[in-house]
Protein backbone atom coordinates (compact mmCIF):
# COMPACT_ATOMS: atom_id res chain seq x y z
CA UNK A 1 0.00 0.00 0.00
CA UNK A 2 1.00 3.69 -0.79
CA UNK A 3 2.10 5.46 1.72
CA UNK A 4 1.84 8.98 2.17
CA UNK A 5 2.87 12.16 4.38
CA UNK A 6 -0.08 15.02 5.67
CA UNK A 7 0.97 18.05 7.38
CA UNK A 8 -2.01 18.83 9.66
CA UNK A 9 -2.40 22.30 10.60
CA UNK A 10 -5.72 21.62 13.46
CA UNK A 11 -3.81 20.40 15.39
CA UNK A 12 -0.44 20.92 13.64
CA UNK A 13 1.55 18.04 13.39
CA UNK A 14 2.98 15.19 10.83
CA UNK A 15 1.39 12.15 10.03
CA UNK A 16 1.76 9.06 7.96
CA UNK A 17 -0.83 7.20 6.43
CA UNK A 18 -1.45 4.53 4.01
CA UNK A 19 -5.45 6.13 3.22
CA UNK A 20 -5.31 8.70 0.20
CA UNK A 21 -6.08 12.40 0.94
CA UNK A 22 -10.11 11.84 0.53
CA UNK A 23 -10.05 8.68 2.24
CA UNK A 24 -7.49 10.26 5.40
CA UNK A 25 -9.84 13.48 5.32
CA UNK A 26 -13.02 11.77 6.09
CA UNK A 27 -10.98 9.65 8.88
CA UNK A 28 -9.48 12.85 10.74
CA UNK A 29 -12.59 14.77 10.30
CA UNK A 30 -15.06 12.07 11.37
CA UNK A 31 -13.32 9.09 13.31
CA UNK A 32 -13.71 5.29 12.25
CA UNK A 33 -17.30 5.10 13.37
CA UNK A 34 -18.13 8.75 12.69
CA UNK A 35 -19.28 9.41 16.56
CA UNK A 36 -17.21 12.54 16.72
CA UNK A 37 -16.65 15.68 14.60
CA UNK A 38 -13.77 18.23 14.06
CA UNK A 39 -12.25 20.63 11.35
CA UNK A 40 -9.49 19.54 9.54
CA UNK A 41 -7.04 20.94 7.20
CA UNK A 42 -3.88 19.38 6.20
CA UNK A 43 -1.39 19.69 3.21
CA UNK A 44 -0.15 16.64 1.25
CA UNK A 45 3.92 16.34 1.76
CA UNK A 46 6.54 15.21 -0.59
CA UNK A 47 7.82 11.55 0.15
CA UNK A 48 10.79 13.07 -1.05
CA UNK A 49 11.50 15.91 1.88
CA UNK A 50 14.50 15.40 3.43
CA UNK A 51 14.68 16.56 7.82
CA UNK A 52 16.58 15.95 10.52
CA UNK A 53 14.38 17.12 12.67
CA UNK A 54 11.55 14.61 12.30
CA UNK A 55 12.19 10.67 12.27
CA UNK A 56 11.48 9.65 8.90
CA UNK A 57 13.35 6.42 8.69
CA UNK A 58 10.06 5.34 11.24
CA UNK A 59 7.31 5.26 8.20
CA UNK A 60 8.51 2.42 7.17
CA UNK A 61 8.79 0.52 9.98
CA UNK A 62 5.59 1.91 12.00
CA UNK A 63 3.46 3.32 8.78
CA UNK A 64 2.54 -0.68 8.20
CA UNK A 65 -0.88 -2.67 7.98
CA UNK A 66 -2.79 -4.07 10.67
CA UNK A 67 -2.72 -7.83 11.03
CA UNK A 68 -5.93 -8.29 9.71
CA UNK A 69 -4.35 -6.37 6.40
CA UNK A 70 -6.37 -2.80 7.30
CA UNK A 71 -4.66 -0.25 6.53
CA UNK A 72 -2.87 2.07 9.24
CA UNK A 73 -4.99 5.11 9.16
CA UNK A 74 -2.31 7.47 10.77
CA UNK A 75 0.87 6.84 12.18
CA UNK A 76 2.29 10.28 14.10
CA UNK A 77 6.05 11.71 13.06
CA UNK A 78 5.98 15.28 14.89
CA UNK A 79 3.39 17.42 17.07
CA UNK A 80 5.84 20.58 17.50
CA UNK A 81 7.03 22.93 15.62
CA UNK A 82 6.50 20.76 12.21
CA UNK A 83 5.40 23.64 10.17
CA UNK A 84 8.81 25.03 10.61
CA UNK A 85 10.72 22.07 9.38
CA UNK A 86 8.80 21.41 6.19
CA UNK A 87 10.07 23.89 3.49
CA UNK A 88 7.21 25.38 1.29
CA UNK A 89 8.44 23.37 -1.43
CA UNK A 90 7.76 20.19 0.05
CA UNK A 91 3.99 21.32 0.04
CA UNK A 92 1.47 19.79 -2.41
CA UNK A 93 -2.11 20.52 -2.33
CA UNK A 94 -4.09 21.66 0.85
CA UNK A 95 -6.84 19.93 1.49
CA UNK A 96 -10.33 21.51 3.40
CA UNK A 97 -11.96 18.76 5.24
CA UNK A 98 -15.99 19.90 6.52
CA UNK A 99 -17.20 18.87 9.68
CA UNK A 100 -19.25 15.75 8.10
CA UNK A 101 -15.79 14.28 6.18
CA UNK A 102 -16.06 16.01 2.95
CA UNK A 103 -12.54 16.63 1.07
CA UNK A 104 -11.47 19.77 -1.19
CA UNK A 105 -8.08 19.94 -2.69
CA UNK A 106 -6.75 22.92 -3.85
CA UNK A 107 -3.46 22.99 -6.09
CA UNK A 108 -1.23 25.79 -5.20
CA UNK A 109 -0.99 28.66 -7.64
CA UNK A 110 2.46 29.23 -10.05
CA UNK A 111 2.60 32.72 -8.19
CA UNK A 112 1.29 34.55 -5.71
CA UNK A 113 -1.16 37.68 -6.28
CA UNK A 114 0.84 41.49 -5.75
CA UNK A 115 -0.74 43.13 -2.93
CA UNK A 116 -2.75 46.29 -4.20
CA UNK A 117 -2.77 49.69 -2.78
CA UNK A 118 -3.09 50.48 0.17
CA UNK A 119 -6.42 49.16 2.44
CA UNK A 120 -7.95 47.14 5.52
CA UNK A 121 -7.83 43.39 5.26
CA UNK A 122 -8.81 40.68 7.56
CA UNK A 123 -6.87 37.45 8.16
CA UNK A 124 -7.24 34.37 9.71
CA UNK A 125 -4.19 32.78 10.96
CA UNK A 126 -3.99 29.13 10.97
CA UNK A 127 -0.44 27.32 12.07
CA UNK A 128 1.77 27.96 13.67
CA UNK A 129 -0.18 30.86 15.17
CA UNK A 130 -4.30 30.84 15.71
CA UNK A 131 -5.05 35.03 16.31
CA UNK A 132 -7.31 36.64 13.76
CA UNK A 133 -5.79 39.88 13.00
CA UNK A 134 -6.42 42.60 10.68
CA UNK A 135 -4.49 45.00 8.81
CA UNK A 136 -3.86 47.33 6.43
CA UNK A 137 -1.25 44.79 4.62
CA UNK A 138 -1.77 43.05 1.51
CA UNK A 139 -1.61 39.42 1.53
CA UNK A 140 2.00 39.54 0.07
CA UNK A 141 3.22 42.40 3.00
CA UNK A 142 1.26 40.82 5.67
CA UNK A 143 3.33 37.29 5.20
CA UNK A 144 6.73 39.28 4.65
CA UNK A 145 5.95 41.15 8.05
CA UNK A 146 5.20 38.05 9.93
CA UNK A 147 7.91 36.03 9.09
CA UNK A 148 10.89 38.54 8.93
CA UNK A 149 13.31 36.89 11.97
CA UNK A 150 15.23 40.55 12.67
CA UNK A 151 11.03 41.45 14.25
CA UNK A 152 11.23 40.23 17.85
CA UNK A 153 7.55 39.18 17.17
CA UNK A 154 7.82 36.69 14.54
CA UNK A 155 7.42 33.28 12.70
CA UNK A 156 10.00 31.47 10.38
CA UNK A 157 6.87 30.18 8.03
CA UNK A 158 3.44 30.61 9.02
CA UNK A 159 -0.51 29.49 6.81
CA UNK A 160 -3.16 31.87 6.87
CA UNK A 161 -5.97 32.87 4.91
CA UNK A 162 -7.87 35.96 4.05
CA UNK A 163 -11.46 36.63 4.80
CA UNK A 164 -14.52 38.81 3.73
CA UNK A 165 -14.89 42.24 5.21
CA UNK A 166 -17.05 43.19 2.51
CA UNK A 167 -18.03 47.32 2.94
CA UNK A 168 -16.47 47.23 5.72
CA UNK A 169 -12.89 46.96 3.41
CA UNK A 170 -13.72 50.04 2.50
CA UNK A 171 -16.21 52.17 4.98
CA UNK A 172 -15.26 50.39 8.44
CA UNK A 173 -18.02 52.97 10.21
CA UNK A 174 -20.68 52.88 8.06
CA UNK A 175 -20.28 49.82 5.72
CA UNK A 176 -23.09 47.23 5.99
CA UNK A 177 -21.97 44.24 7.30
CA UNK A 178 -25.36 41.86 7.79
CA UNK A 179 -23.78 38.92 6.09
CA UNK A 180 -20.55 38.49 7.92
CA UNK A 181 -21.06 36.04 10.61
CA UNK A 182 -18.64 37.46 12.65
CA UNK A 183 -19.28 37.50 16.51
CA UNK A 184 -18.62 41.22 17.53
CA UNK A 185 -19.19 43.12 14.33
CA UNK A 186 -18.69 46.38 16.68
CA UNK A 187 -15.19 45.50 17.77
CA UNK A 188 -13.84 44.33 14.40
CA UNK A 189 -15.04 47.95 13.21
CA UNK A 190 -13.08 49.97 15.78
CA UNK A 191 -10.14 47.74 15.26
CA UNK A 192 -10.55 48.42 11.36
CA UNK A 193 -10.63 52.37 12.04
CA UNK A 194 -7.65 52.06 13.96
CA UNK A 195 -6.15 50.60 11.33
CA UNK A 196 -7.19 53.43 8.82
CA UNK A 197 -6.79 56.59 11.06
CA UNK A 198 -2.79 55.02 11.47
CA UNK A 199 -1.82 53.23 9.12
CA UNK A 200 2.11 53.26 10.30
CA UNK A 201 0.55 50.70 12.67
CA UNK A 202 -0.04 48.07 10.27
CA UNK A 203 -1.69 45.06 12.57
CA UNK A 204 -4.43 44.92 15.06
CA UNK A 205 -5.49 41.65 16.53
CA UNK A 206 -9.28 40.93 16.57
CA UNK A 207 -9.56 37.92 18.16
CA UNK A 208 -6.76 35.95 19.90
CA UNK A 209 -7.55 32.42 18.77
CA UNK A 210 -9.48 30.87 15.88
CA UNK A 211 -12.86 31.90 16.96
CA UNK A 212 -15.83 29.41 16.45
CA UNK A 213 -17.04 31.36 13.86
CA UNK A 214 -14.63 30.40 11.10
CA UNK A 215 -16.68 29.51 7.87
CA UNK A 216 -15.37 28.34 5.43
CA UNK A 217 -18.32 30.86 2.97
CA UNK A 218 -15.98 33.89 4.23
CA UNK A 219 -12.76 33.10 2.80
CA UNK A 220 -11.53 35.78 0.31
CA UNK A 221 -9.37 35.06 -2.68
CA UNK A 222 -7.58 31.59 -0.98
CA UNK A 223 -5.14 30.21 1.88
CA UNK A 224 -1.12 31.27 1.80
CA UNK A 225 2.33 29.94 3.18
CA UNK A 226 4.37 33.00 3.90
CA UNK A 227 8.68 32.09 4.64
CA UNK A 228 10.93 34.54 4.42
CA UNK A 229 11.75 33.41 0.95
CA UNK A 230 8.33 34.33 -0.60
CA UNK A 231 4.71 32.91 -0.52
CA UNK A 232 2.60 30.46 -2.15
CA UNK A 233 -0.93 30.92 -3.29
CA UNK A 234 -3.61 28.59 -2.87
CA UNK A 235 -6.71 30.26 -4.44
CA UNK A 236 -10.14 29.22 -3.37
CA UNK A 237 -12.50 28.50 -6.25
CA UNK A 238 -15.54 30.83 -7.32
CA UNK A 239 -18.68 30.26 -5.58
CA UNK A 240 -20.07 28.90 -9.25
CA UNK A 241 -17.17 26.54 -9.66
CA UNK A 242 -18.08 24.99 -6.15
CA UNK A 243 -21.73 24.72 -6.93
CA UNK A 244 -21.10 23.25 -10.33
CA UNK A 245 -17.50 20.39 -9.76
CA UNK A 246 -17.88 20.30 -5.66
CA UNK A 247 -21.67 20.29 -5.27
CA UNK A 248 -21.77 17.67 -2.04
CA UNK A 249 -18.69 19.68 -0.81
CA UNK A 250 -20.10 23.01 -1.21
CA UNK A 251 -23.32 22.30 0.64
CA UNK A 252 -21.41 20.89 3.66
CA UNK A 253 -19.76 23.46 3.81
CA UNK A 254 -21.49 27.06 3.03
CA UNK A 255 -24.54 25.43 5.61
CA UNK A 256 -21.96 24.75 8.70
CA UNK A 257 -19.00 25.81 10.68
CA UNK A 258 -15.17 24.62 9.86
Amino acid sequence: MKKHLYLSLIPESLIASMLPPDEFGAYYATGTHRHSRGRAIFFEVSRDIRSDYFHLDEIDKRCIPHPDGRPRKSTYLGVYRVLEHVGRDSLGKIYLVTADGRVLGLNPADEAPQDGKLGLHLYQELCPLRPRVASNLGPQGFGAKLTDRSHPVSVSRIVFCELRLDELAEDPERGKADDLPYASIAHLRDCLVLLRDHPEKQVKVVVRTMPEDFLYRTILGGFYVADASGLTYYPMPELEILERDHHEWERSAMSSLL
